[in-house]
């Protein structure tokens, strides 16, 4: 009877707890401070995603025009290095905006943010003293990047290292030496730069001469040499300045000559000066060796001659002499005839 009365009550239960769940559930959707509260969470969740989506692209926007006036009239290298900076930029403008959003949504459904901003700030600060040195490279990286210190192609030197810059990224820069070394240089120790690609280089060469050759033929014939020296270098922008004497010595005096050349290319354009004038300075020599050779030649010939001619006298005295030696033995002769008769 027990167990009748408990299987009939029973059920009776279910359907009170079914009917005032329902009374929640309709009460829960039927609740207008509710619905408010959610349609204005989502109103503003929906402002803020709208309003971090509209801070970035006129951010990224004004980064773009800021770049494309920075790198107009620029070469195709400057403009890669711009768009690496361009989008690092963009990138971190990305990382803060969407932070924000999310700590914004985060505090409309009523989060207590201190604790998770402040367990950021203490990994964070872990992060930074943990990898200083790479921190500083890559600010650094930035740096030159964005200031446009050197570019890829451009020869630099940086302490003790020179060479051709390969690749230029935010933590390493990569340099190809002269001799073939490969230098892998991090951003942070690069401290003094100097880049011998930017402006126009001075090719300056001296020349020594011998102290018997007079000044003005010799600063004469480095000037006639020098001639046309633009065309046969491109490197050489313009015609070379003979400055004069640079030094002199018992033996010798050095001739300084200096020329405008292109970027990098003060090498190129010393070797062609030497070029020529090593090649008018043998010209020069052989010239003076043959006007030596035909002079002595000239000499020989003229001494000759001159033996020539006073041998012809020679013979012509004596022919004269014994000329006159002949009427004289014929008088004695005569007068010695006379003599024996008498």
């Amino acid at each position: 009877m027990n167990g009748w009365i408990l299987e009939v009550t029973s059920p009776g239960q279910a359907v009170k707890e079914a009917v005032r769940f329902k009374d929640k559930v309709w009460d829960w959707v039927t609740n207008a401070d509710m619905w408010a509260t959610v349609l204005f969470a989502g109103i503003r969740i929906l402002l803020i995603f709208i309003l971090t989506r509209v801070i970035i692209k006129v951010v990224s926007g004004v980064i773009d025009r800021s770049l494309e006036r920075e790198t107009r009239g620029r070469v195709l290298a400057n403009n890669r290095r711009f768009s690496t900076v361009g989008g690092l930029m963009k990138n971190v403008v990305v990382f803060i905006c969407n932070f924000v959003m999310i700590m914004m949504i985060l505090s409309v459904f009523q989060f207590d943010l201190k604790p998770l901003l402040a367990g950021a700030g203490v990994v964070g600060l872990a992060i930074g003293f943990g990898a200083q040195s790479l921190v500083k490279d890559v600010i650094t990286g930035f740096f030159i990047i964005f200031e446009d210190q050197f570019a890829v192609g451009d020869v630099i030197q940086t302490g003790t290292y020179k060479g051709t810059v390969e690749m230029i990224g935010l933590r390493t820069t990569r340099l190809l030496s002269s001799t073939g070394e490969v230098h892998i240089i991090p951003n942070g120790t690069i401290v003094n730069v100097t880049n011998y690609s930017l402006a126009n280089a001075l090719a300056v060469v001296d020349v020594p001469v011998k102290i018997e050759r007079g000044l003005e033929a010799t600063l004469a014939l480095i000037g006639e040499a020098l001639k046309g020296i633009e065309e046969r270098n491109p490197s050489v922008i313009a015609y070379p300045n003979v400055l004069g004497i640079q030094s002199m010595s018992t033996s010798e005096y050095v001739i300084r000559v200096a020329a405008n050349c292109l970027p990098n290319a003060r090498d190129s354009a010393e070797r062609q000066i030497q070029k020529d004038i090593k090649q008018a300075l043998e010209q020069q020599s052989s010239l003076e060796a043959a006007e030596a050779e035909q002079e002595a030649r000239e000499q020989a010939e003229r001494e000759a001659r001159a033996a020539y001619e006073e041998e012809c006298l020679e013979s012509a005295r004596r022919a004269r002499e014994g000329e006159g030696a002949g009427p004289r033995r014929q008088v004695a002769a005569a007068q010695e005839g006379e003599e024996g008769e008498e």
